[in-house]
């Protein structure tokens, strides 16, 4: 797929400041209201924005595993999913 570039402005929302995405980024992304984005600042000083997906732990429940054990992993997961998905990228 080709590159495409997209430009918007930093405007005042509030207190804060903020961006708008076209609706073109969006249903690239796959992304609709209400859905979380999550965002990377890479060393080079780029910034890279993707729908973020929650891992999936509900198929494990119907395989013969222990309860607590799924629990636990479930817990791991919802405490430190981001530093486990950082980890990926070193």
């Amino acid at each position: 797929m080709a590159v495409k570039a997209l430009e918007r402005k930093v405007t005042k929302v509030g207190n804060s400041l903020g961006i708008t995405l076209p609706q073109e980024a969006l249903e690239h992304a796959k992304a609709k209201q209400g859905d979380e984005l999550k965002f990377t600042l890479n060393d080079d000083g780029s910034i890279t924005l993707k729908k973020y997906q929650p891992l999936q732990l509900d198929v494990l429940e119907d395989m013969d595993i222990d309860q607590e054990f799924l629990e636990g992993m479930k817990d791991l997961v919802d405490n430190y999913d981001n530093t486990l998905r950082n980890l990926v990228n070193r």
